[in-house]
């Protein structure tokens, strides 16, 4: 895909004198081919499959390498859960291959899940993969701002996700030190740690390139007439999230430098002075801080929520516009409440750290900050909710599982609260129930707003449908089972058992009442993994075997990747005409007209007219 021009405005990348063109008749489309003829011979120039797949820089190809890969690892970070729950519910029992789950090999699934769920599985699978494929679509552009960045940013994250998973192989294994990877232990773990971190650098990394991306995109190539606010929800979604990772990951990255520092040149950012380890003092010069970690690490990590929710509310919002057939209640005030979220996000981190011992007045300031940024959250689902109020709902697939995103996610932010206040917080501190509150925000609540998206674009991006009776079983066995998963969650944390306890409590006396808990929850764990079946077998068979969709619209969509491009879309940029937008983003059932959509490119009738006149003459 050639790389579109710089700095170019939406009227400039997309019409000459206000008419569409093709694309390989536009002005830009020779500039572009002529710019970069090292980089393009021809647009006819058969590629070859590492050229084609693997540097591939067409925005559609990397998101579509970013959803394979991402998919992949949310299945490996699944079998990590799978382990560590038959651990739980029999502890000490022979697992096959592993043989008994030690504490420390317990500690590394842990590790490893919690970060290759977050930082390898769904961030690049929200972002990465639908802001990668969707975004540029929707608004009307033939590619991303920067291709070739575009491509870099997929082999820092492929890369990256090599180096955590080669953790497992070095001696005495990968990471054992959380996800969060908290000094002083993480200074002073085996190897696993420092591939964990030098992994997290390249992830990072990627998603910086990815952020820059998304930004010049987005305020850059919109087609002309695609104003901010007829962008569609999606795509401020994808905006906000972006903002979200261009600020708030540096800290991170800075900090695992640091870190990477304390473990191979001997400083000590994060290491103390005193410590004691089983082989005696420690020798360091001391005088670091472990708590700097914690606050450069909750920096990112508050705001990363958002990076998971932000993707799977516009995938929402998308699908229940669609499938109401009305528009979006509030879509102002849902682009307004998002925008103060993104804000807002960057100011409430300490929350995690109430049990550290800070101050009153601080602790005040960022409890009253969490409960602000509870508000837009609540106007988002309630925008959501209320768009459902009178609408002709078509309850297809993708429409089910966004359904069941909202009252998933409504549980997840309600108990969230007690966790924002310090006197509740700090007895809930590391128990289940921050375990059950966190899954619920991400497992049942995105996961569920991921697999609405790959159900709704799938025939966008393969021409075919998947199964409906397929998808039908796996909605229902998810949503099911991952209740049967968090719930109980919620009552081994309120009964006070400690979230790292590789026997689940087992020699503790309080735990005993709930103790029986782990057999129910492992056992919805596997159920929760045969549900996942009939996913994967309508996913792959649906690639050949699916039905071929009728129309290029498949859904009746209003938005530009349904009604401006052949489904697929064309491999070298997306449109055989470029579109020019005249409406908003959600015009369905229209009051005039008898209509039951229009798409955001259809001209209105008194232009249609007008240049019907002039043809004729």
């Amino acid at each position: 895909m050639e790389e579109s021009p710089q700095g170019s405005t939406p009227q400039d990348q997309h019409q000459t004198n206000g008419e569409q063109q093709p694309l390989d008749e536009a002005p830009e489309a020779h500039a572009v081919e002529h710019a970069h003829d090292d980089h393009h011979h021809d647009h006819h120039h058969e590629e070859g499959f590492w050229r084609k797949y693997w540097f591939s820089t067409d925005h559609k190809v990397i998101g579509i390498q970013y959803g394979i890969t991402a998919l992949f690892f949310l299945f490996f970070g699944f079998c990590l859960m799978l382990l560590m729950r038959w651990q739980l519910a029999s502890p000490g029992a022979t697992i096959p291959i592993l043989g008994a789950l030690t504490p420390e090999l317990y500690n590394q699934f842990g590790a490893m899940h919690g970060t290759i769920m977050v930082f390898m599985g769904i961030v690049p699978l929200a972002v990465g993969a639908f802001g990668n494929y969707v975004v540029p679509l929707q608004i009307g552009a033939i590619d991303m701002a920067f291709p070739r960045l575009n491509m870099a940013s997929y082999h820092f994250f492929f890369w990256g996700g090599i180096v955590m998973m080669a953790s497992f192989f070095v001696p005495e294994g990968a990471a054992k030190a959380g996800w969060t990877s908290y000094p002083p232990l993480a200074d002073i773990e085996t190897m696993g740690q420092t591939m964990w971190l030098f992994g997290m650098v390249l992830l990072i990394t990627s998603s910086l390139l990815g952020a820059i991306n998304f930004i010049t995109t987005i305020i850059q190539l919109r087609a002309d007439g695609m104003t901010f606010f007829r962008m569609p929800f999606f795509v401020w979604a994808q905006f906000i999230t972006a903002f979200l990772l261009l600020l708030a990951f540096p800290p991170l990255e800075a900090a695992g430098f640091l870190q990477l520092a304390d473990r191979l040149l001997g400083t000590s950012f994060f290491l103390p002075s005193g410590l004691v380890t089983a082989d005696g003092p420690l020798e360091v010069a001391g005088g670091g801080s472990p708590l700097l970690w914690q606050h450069l690490f909750w920096f990112l990590a508050h705001p990363e929520v958002y990076v998971l929710i932000l993707p799977a509310m516009g995938i929402v919002a998308e699908i229940i516009a669609n499938n109401t057939r009305k528009p979006l209640w509030g879509y102002k005030l849902m682009v307004y409440s998002v925008i103060f979220l993104g804000f807002m996000s960057f100011i409430v981190w300490a929350h995690h750290m109430f049990i550290t011992g800070m101050g009153t007045a601080i602790s005040a300031f960022f409890q009253v900050t969490t409960m602000i940024i509870s508000i837009p959250s609540v106007i988002i689902l309630s925008a959501l909710f209320i768009s459902l109020w009178g609408g002709s709902i078509r309850f297809t697939v993708p429409m089910l599982f966004a359904l069941g995103f909202l009252p998933m996610f409504g549980i997840g932010g309600l108990t969230g609260l007690p966790l924002g206040l310090a006197p509740t917080d700090i007895p809930l501190h590391d128990t289940y129930y921050v375990i059950g509150h966190f899954h619920y925000v991400v497992a049942p609540g995105t996961i569920l707003a991921l697999f609405a998206g790959v159900y709704y674009w799938y025939p966008k991006v393969t021409g075919r449908e998947m199964n409906d009776l397929l998808g039908k079983i796996h909605f229902w066995g998810s949503l099911i089972f991952m209740n049967g998963v968090f719930f109980p969650m919620l009552i081994q944390g309120m009964a006070g058992v400690s979230r790292r306890l590789f026997d689940g409590g087992l020699t503790y006396s309080f735990s005993e009442p709930v103790f029986h808990y782990n057999s129910f929850m492992s056992i919805s764990a596997f159920l929760l993994a045969v549900a996942q079946i009939p996913f994967i077998i309508n996913f792959f068979w649906s690639l050949k075997k699916g039905k071929k969709v009728e129309k290029d619209n498949h859904w009746d969509a209003t938005t530009l990747e349904w009604s401006a491009t052949p489904t697929p879309p064309v491999p070298h940029g997306n449109f055989i005409h470029v579109p020019s937008v005249y409406r908003d983003p959600y015009e369905y059932s229209p009051p005039t007209g008898g209509r039951e959509f229009i798409p955001q490119d259809e001209p209105p009738p008194k232009e249609t007219e007008t240049e019907t006149i002039e043809a004729d003459a």
